[in-house]
């Protein structure tokens, strides 16, 4: 019983670090990309699709969503807000990483989307603000009504 009540935040909380630190890493000041990570995204990081690797297309752009996402989504994952759907931006993530390094599927990836696709199916948990909100939209519902 105590394992309802446990399991959600972990696995939200473990799927949400690694993509946290990562995001810290890409900001150089309030707003500001890093120029190292600007570099990756113009750079280093390639798509390896289709037998061959390829320029990432928008670099700059994709360098500024990836760095919002990397903040963003681990935290409202970690206070169970929007949380399914947070953990499918990041499986998609994980999606669009393993297209970058495609080494890294039994290392990270692989783990990550086992994470991203329990909280999909567990959901929030008992310990989360999806599940307080909930709470009071269910209390202020009509009695009797269906919805």
């Amino acid at each position: 019983m105590i394992a309802r009540w446990i399991a959600p935040p972990v696995l939200r909380i473990t799927l949400a670090l690694p993509f946290l630190r990562s995001g810290f890493t890409r900001w150089d000041g309030f707003l500001s990309l890093s120029p190292g990570t600007l570099f990756l995204f113009e750079e280093q990081f390639r798509l390896h699709i289709f037998g061959g690797e390829y320029a990432l297309p928008v670099p700059d752009q994709l360098a500024l969503l990836t760095a919002i996402a990397e903040i963003v989504l681990p935290i409202l994952l970690i206070v169970g807000l929007a949380t399914r759907f947070a953990a499918l931006g990041l499986l998609v993530m994980t999606g669009v990483i393993q297209l970058v390094f495609p080494d890294g599927w039994a290392n990270f990836h692989l783990y990550w989307a086992a994470l991203a696709l329990g909280v999909i199916a567990v959901g929030p948990g008992a310990i989360s603000v999806d599940c307080g909100v909930r709470r009071m939209v269910n209390d202020f519902r009509p009695s009797g009504s269906t919805w």
